[in-house]
């Protein structure tokens, strides 16, 4: 296949590298030192999965020296999707579908509507990966894996097509879910509460779940995220807390998540895309979400502060 990879960061590096090493034809979307690098250098990804390199890397920041592709895979910030969406333009040709791989449960919607609901096939993906500098992605924890699917469930010709060509690749696993609905609000229960969680208590995931007041307002969290999943009509698990609760600890306890590492190193950060989007979202349904209301308003002043935005003394 044909594919761009449009954000080439912890994530679409790792996908776009492993399908490159497949022997698909992969163009990454980069920009400044990063894409220098990968233009002079290569990829290297240093991952528990196997490390690789990819040499010579065809890069670029303009889409146009890409052109029509089969598909595009979309790694950017969630707050970054829209942008991105207005400047894939030279990308689509008439069958080009596009995989958004963001965190939160809006990158589909958000594509749909400036380039269209049917070229969108939702997706997510399961890895803890970083840029760990320029034209070097670093994999420490979680297998990684990629799921995508039609809204409706039906295995499409596009769907088969991208699971095989995943299928190729070394050091990962595609899943087609039965319902992709409820894979993107199940890994929302996850990813929103740990992230906000861990921004607000300046701690790695294993300090944060040994301590019982802690643990407490991320299992709040989650329950609130279940109610609100369930009142927009996705049908979540009865035990998905519990099997969330299993998986956090499960995990390194120096795990740290994204969102949380940009709020900390005062960048921009995906806050209002996780838990601002539960109490968006939930004020929007009437559900109530007093837990991620409050990890909202503490974390919105350094957001504020790194967009720029904050209001004076």
């Amino acid at each position: 296949m044909r594919i761009a990879i449009f954000g080439s960061g912890g994530v679409g590096a790792y996908f776009g590298g492993r399908l490159a090493r497949a022997g698909h034809r992969v163009a990454f979307l980069a920009r400044a030192a990063h894409l220098e690098a990968l233009r002079r250098d290569g990829l290297a990804v240093e991952s528990v999965a196997g490390d690789f390199t990819v040499r010579p890397v065809e890069a670029t920041d303009d889409p146009r020296e890409i052109g029509p592709v089969d598909a595009v895979l979309v790694g950017v910030k969630a707050w970054q999707v829209r942008e991105a969406a207005q400047a894939m333009g030279p990308l689509l040709g008439p069958e080009t579908f596009v995989v958004p791989l963001q965190d939160g449960v809006e990158a589909a919607d958000e594509l749909a509507e400036i380039i269209g609901a049917r070229r969108v096939l939702p997706g997510l993906c399961r890895i803890m990966s970083f840029v760990a500098g320029p034209g070097r992605i670093r994999h420490v924890s979680i297998p990684p894996r990629i799921e995508f699917g039609e809204r409706d469930g039906r295995t499409s010709a596009r769907v088969a097509a991208l699971r095989d060509a995943f299928a190729q690749a070394e050091g990962l696993s595609a899943v087609i879910p039965p319902d992709i609905a409820v894979a993107l609000w199940d890994k929302f229960l996850f990813i929103a509460p740990v992230s906000a969680v861990g921004a607000v208590t300046r701690m790695p995931t294993g300090a944060f779940r040994a301590v019982p007041e802690t643990r407490a307002v991320l299992e709040q969290s989650m329950g609130e995220i279940l109610a609100l999943a369930r009142a927009r009509g996705v049908g979540l698990r009865d035990d998905s807390i519990a099997r969330t609760l299993a998986v956090i600890d499960g995990l390194p306890p120096d795990v740290t998540a994204s969102m949380q590492r940009d709020i900390l190193e005062g960048r921009p950060s995906e806050l209002e895309y996780q838990v601002g989007a539960v109490v968006r979202l939930a004020a929007q349904a009437g559900v109530s979400a007093p837990a991620s209301a409050f990890l909202y308003a503490s974390l919105l002043p350094a957001e504020l502060r790194a967009r720029g935005q904050s209001p004076r003394a």
